[in-house]
């Protein structure tokens, strides 16, 4: 009688263990060819290899996971499939922020794909030795929003961003997320009224373009919110027209240098046509009379509560897109 309780304790034993690793797949191995303590170095390294192979069209190059997920523009793919069979060189701008505590990179590099630039945003993630996470996303020409991919790619990274925050001024994690995300509530549904956490260098460059104290560039004939500083635009109304900022994250937190890595989307939905300036100026926004989504991957210089700097890369997408990767905020 015991050996057959035994028998069919082990049979449920086995079957429980089948279970859980169908439902809680291991992420990877024990072990991998990457330090499980990868530091900033470690971890640019990485996304110099990532570069590398897929200039190379192979991802065999990299230490991956066997479940490795990869998406671009949100889309989850296998990994080898698209930008992978159609990058043919790397750009001349990168900027990227490191997370050891996390093992996370976000960079934000110019891309050849056969004749033509584009600026990509990408994201990757260690876990114990290999990498599990590929987030991509790519602003093409024509792909909505400003353009600026050729001045980009001619460009250096400020130096700001590479700045060290001194270790007694340094804040939260959780801090610096606050700050960070206190910009997107006051971009959604801008009204002028809101508490916007901007210092007075803020400066703010979108797939290539500066669209923060640009006088040159205008984005309505009627007022030039780009020739204005951070504040006074956020201040003014402008950006009424993103009616919502949903599947917002904050996957990569830089406390060294000061940096905050955002991956969110921005709803325009289309009814918001006709803006009532805090200045009393009415500007139409008939351009934006239909429902559109931008996937927005946005870098913050925080320091001392305040964004200094913002670079973005944000391309059009479906309207409402819901984000492969969830969000810690549906708001």
């Amino acid at each position: 009688m015991r050996t057959k309780q035994f028998a069919v304790a082990s049979m449920c034993l086995i079957v429980v263990m089948i279970a859980a690793d169908v439902m809680f797949p291991s992420r990877v191995a024990a072990t991998g060819p990457i330090p499980t303590d990868c530091d900033r170095a470690c971890l640019e390294g990485l996304a110099n290899d990532y570069l590398n192979a897929l200039v190379a069209h192979d991802p065999k190059k990299l230490p991956l996971a066997a479940d490795v997920r990869y998406t671009e523009q949100d889309q989850v793919m296998d990994l080898g499939d698209g930008f992978w069979g159609t990058a043919t060189e790397v750009g001349h701008f990168r900027v990227c922020f490191s997370d050891p505590v996390v093992e996370q990179i976000g960079c934000i590099v110019t891309m050849h794909e056969g004749e033509h630039l584009l600026i990509m945003g990408l994201r990757l993630r260690v876990e114990l030795g290999r990498i599990t996470e590929i987030e991509t996303n790519y602003y093409r020409q024509g792909g909505g929003g400003p353009s600026g991919i050729a001045a980009l790619d001619a460009s250096t990274p400020d130096p700001i961003w590479s700045e060290t925050v001194p270790p007694a001024q340094r804040v939260s994690r959780a801090q610096m997320i606050n700050t960070t995300n206190m910009y997107f509530a006051g971009l959604e549904n801008n009204d002028g009224k809101g508490n916007y956490p901007f210092a007075d260098d803020c400066n703010r460059i979108e797939n290539g373009m500066q669209t923060t104290n640009n006088p040159t560039l205008s984005p309505n004939a009627a007022f030039n919110a780009f020739g204005m500083s951070c504040m006074a635009q956020f201040k003014s109304g402008y950006y009424a027209i993103v009616t919502r900022i949903h599947h917002r994250r904050f996957p990569i937190v830089d406390q060294e240098r000061g940096v905050v890595w955002a991956n969110v989307v921005f709803d325009q939905n289309g009814t918001v046509q006709t803006i009532h300036l805090t200045n009393g100026q009415t500007v139409s926004m008939k351009n934006f009379n239909r429902p559109d989504s931008l996937e927005v991957t946005e870098a913050f210089k925080v320091n001392g509560g305040l964004i200094h700097r913002i670079i973005m890369v944000g391309s059009g997408l479906q309207y409402h897109l819901n984000s492969a990767w969830g969000g810690i905020s549906d708001k």
